[in-house]
């Protein structure tokens, strides 16, 4: 080691060089990162929910589309200026390249004013566009309309909305639908490592043509609201859609990414200048940071690592993570100088590397345990941020330990005191709370377990995706709109196979099987939750009106099912029946803003009520999002448990490895037991829910406070070889007590910087973690020594 330090002082300039063509050779790569918001970033690998989901979506292959909500300010929505101006929106959404057709109010076929059942009729000559029907008219026609209300018109008729299906792609549709023939296997358990070579073979294929979609996507969205934007003095507009949510959380990222890793950035220079107050040491963090993030975005380019909603917050983690490491350093160094004024800069380096580079390979160690324990989440996106987090750390390890000396023997700080009242006022008060009271402090850790523990133990996962966003955000306010006036935000399908005894070749549904499905479209109805519902159950209800209030037989039901087929099933509603598969769908939506929903639940509670009305479960499939979401919130809650179980095992044998004592590990491992379950106890008491990005903190917070520990701890046992218990503790607090202080104040200021960003998962993970670490200077700096000096032997 010895030589190994002198090597990089003595080629201090070489390394230095290494490291700059390192980062400028990575930041080519960095061109490569991306930010992915898809669907697929929030599953597990191969779930079989989604791989149904996409199975019954290709079978039943409904269009990707945009919903553009219109509420007039001034007008009624049933009025001349506003069918001008809904005009004027269709024909410039139609201009889109990618645009298949433009549904609303003034094209859709009006078919409850037939004269009577007739086959041949042309339905689109029973649009406004045609017949420019009367305001008076189209309200009539549009009150409590079976298949319109709730899909181009609200209950209140308040608003109306636009339909803007696009075309999709023939040769990603292909490769997509090759994709999902071979994942299908994974339903029967058929699934080989053969077919999973395949799939990454065909999703290799599909990646350009998904860049240029996403690419195609963005820019559509983009022009849709600069349309829409004209018409803002008339009504209030809203967008809602998949996409449209994905392209806004890319620009949140984005934003994120930016803004709080540059505000994290001036924060750092500012709280170093305050404490360190000589240009050296603030050039020489930020320049290892800065560093440590380029290299790191650019071995994400480099290994196709993207980023998502969970893994957004990378780029101040790795700030943090680097500067809490070149703090120690830094701080060691300024003590060892204060002691040996004879020293050069090179030797003070090389002592200060030799006397730091265990506790800090160890912290460094402890942490990527606390950020592998994530992989093992069973939640993709909390997977993927787990590996980031490793490759971060790495990085960080790697340039502290030897780029920081580098640098020190170049520039050669002045040797100045570090100390200043402040800092000294808040070590001297914990010294003597940890030498006078340690009695009161375990009394106090106990009640703070206690607390953490019932606060733990009311913790829950249910949660809505729009109270992600701040209420005061453009994205809030559209999709609770959309939920609350247009049936509802959240996707929801149940997809019933009909039984042999429903079946009829020659009849497009039988009157058991239309029977089944009111009797589900019944029970549905019923929850205060469920918002638009519409299946083949709807036809029958337009047909039954444009009968004069009489049921259709079988065969006129089939007449016109096919009827509304040809001019409906593409446009506006997907399909409903797949006669090859004798399989129906019914399409539903989840009013999120519901008070008091509870997803789990109502899931349950569904599958009674069609148990109780004799559809067995064999016979339907539930699918799309809220499924698929409800799934990932009841995986939270026991990966949160399975998470905390292995970080807690996996760290206490890395301290029983570094400290060779299982008394020591033990001691160790306690502070921060305790921080992390304060955190999950004031999520408890406060009643925040788990969800995709709260999970991770108990993890990190344990694996960046655990840093804190071990240099506190190896001092201590280092000054208790020669000291007795006081003494030893009294010098740990003068050294390593100082970089403790100083490394938890940068972090905490700095995650709370993100309680300023519009995406809520990251104000909670902001404070939170503020609070973990805050909780884990206290521990450290009361109960860690409190515990050493009364069970660890010193001289």
């Amino acid at each position: 080691m010895n030589k190994f330090a002198g090597f990089i002082t003595g080629f201090s300039k070489w390394i230095l060089a290494a490291f700059i063509l390192l980062a400028a050779v990575l930041a080519w790569f960095s061109q490569n990162f991306k930010i992915d918001a898809s669907a697929e970033t929030l599953l597990l690998k191969n779930n079989r929910l989604y791989i149904e989901t996409q199975l019954m979506n290709k079978r039943f292959s409904p269009q990707e589309f945009i919903l553009v909500a219109y509420e007039a300010k001034d007008s009624a929505i049933f009025s001349e200026q506003t069918f001008q101006n809904i005009d004027q929106m269709m024909g410039k959404f139609k201009d889109l390249k990618r645009v298949d057709s433009v549904t609303s109010i003034l094209n859709v076929p009006l078919l409850s004013l037939m004269p009577k059942l007739d086959p041949d009729l042309n339905p689109d000559d029973l649009t406004w566009q045609t017949q420019q029907y009367s305001a008076e008219k189209m309200k009539s026609v549009f009150t409590d309309h079976p298949l319109y209300t709730d899909l181009l018109v609200n209950q209140k008729q308040s608003a109306t909305a636009i339909q803007v299906v696009f075309k999709s792609n023939p040769e990603l549709e292909k490769i997509q639908n090759k994709i999902a023939d071979l994942k299908k296997k994974v339903l029967n358990d058929e699934f080989t490592e053969a077919d999973q070579k395949k799939v990454d073979q065909l999703n290799k294929q599909a990646e350009p043509l998904v860049a240029e979609l996403n690419k195609q996507r963005q820019d559509e969205i983009s022009k849709i609201y600069q349309i829409t934007d004209t018409y803002k003095d008339q009504a209030n507009i809203y967008l809602g859609g998949p996409h449209v949510l994905g392209f806004q959380l890319i620009q949140i990222i984005q934003s994120d990414l930016v803004l709080f890793g540059s505000a994290i950035g001036l924060v750092i220079c500012l709280l170093l200048w305050i404490l360190f107050r000589q240009w050296q040491w603030i050039f020489i963090p930020i320049f290892c940071c800065a560093v440590s993030v380029i290299m790191t975005v650019g071995l994400f380019g480099m290994l196709d690592m993207k980023t998502t909603v969970i893994s957004s917050n990378f780029i101040a983690l790795q700030l943090i993570l680097t500067l809490a490491i070149v703090i120690h350093l830094m701080v060691e160094y300024r003590q060892i100088s204060a002691q040996h004024n004879d020293l050069n800069h090179a030797e003070l380096a090389q002592k200060t590397f030799l006397a730091k580079f265990k506790p800090c390979f160890y912290a460094g160690l402890t942490t990527s345990v606390g950020f592998g324990s994530l992989i093992f989440s069973g939640i993709q996106p909390v997977v993927a941020f787990g590996w980031m987090m490793i490759v971060a750390m790495l990085v960080s390890i790697t340039v502290s330990l030897l780029l920081f000396p580098s640098l020190l023997t170049l520039l050669s700080p002045a040797h100045k005191p570090l100390e200043n009242r402040f800092s000294k006022a808040i070590i001297r008060f914990f010294s003597y709370i940890a030498e006078q009271y340690k009695t009161s402090t375990f009394i106090v850790a106990a009640l703070i377990i206690v607390f953490g523990a019932i606060g733990a133990a009311r913790l829950d996962v249910e949660n809505s995706f729009i109270n992600y966003f701040k209420s005061s955000t453009k994205t809030h306010q559209e999709l609770s709109f959309i939920d609350q006036e247009f049936g509802g935000s959240t996707p929801f399908d149940l997809v019933y196979q009909l039984p042999e005894s429903e079946q009829q070749n020659d009849l497009a549904i039988t009157a058991q099987g239309l029977q089944s499905m009111q009797k589900i479209q019944h029970v549905l109805d019923q929850y205060e939750a469920m918002g638009s519902t519409t299946s083949i159950v709807n036809f029958a209800k337009l047909a039954k009106q444009i009968n004069d209030g009489l049921p259709l037989t079988e065969y006129e039901l089939s007449v016109i099912y096919n009827l509304l087929d040809k001019s409906l099933k593409k446009e506006l509603l997907g399909a409903y029946f797949d006669p090859d598969t004798q399989q129906l769908r019914i399409s539903s939506r989840v009013q999120d803003t519901t008070p008091g929903l509870n997803r789990a639940e109502l899931l349950e509670q569904i599958k009674q009520d069609l148990a109780a009305v004799d559809i067995k479960q064999d016979n339907y499939t539930l699918t799309n999002l809220f499924v698929l979401y409800q799934d990932i919130l009841q995986r939270l809650f026991k990966s949160q448990i399975l998470t905390l179980g292995i970080v807690y095992v996996a760290l206490f044998f890395v301290l029983l490895l570094i400290f060779k004592s299982f008394k020591v590990a033990l001691i160790a491992l306690i502070p921060n037991v305790i921080s992390t379950l304060v955190v999950l106890g004031t999520m408890g008491w406060l009643k925040i829910p788990l969800d995709l990005m709260t999970i991770t903190i108990s993890a990190i917070a344990m694996g960046i406070a655990v840093d804190d520990t071990i240099h506190y701890v190896h001092r201590y046992l280092s000054e208790s070889e020669s000291h007795d218990a006081n003494q030893a503790m009294h010098n740990s607090f003068q050294s390593v007590g100082f970089a403790l202080l100083f490394t938890s104040l940068i972090i905490t200021l700095g995650f709370s910087l993100l309680s300023f960003s519009d995406f809520v998962p990251s104000i909670l993970f902001g404070l939170l973690t503020g609070l973990a670490m805050m909780m884990a200077l206290i521990t450290d700096l009361t109960l860690l020594p409190a515990m050493l000096s009364r069970f660890v032997k010193s001289k």
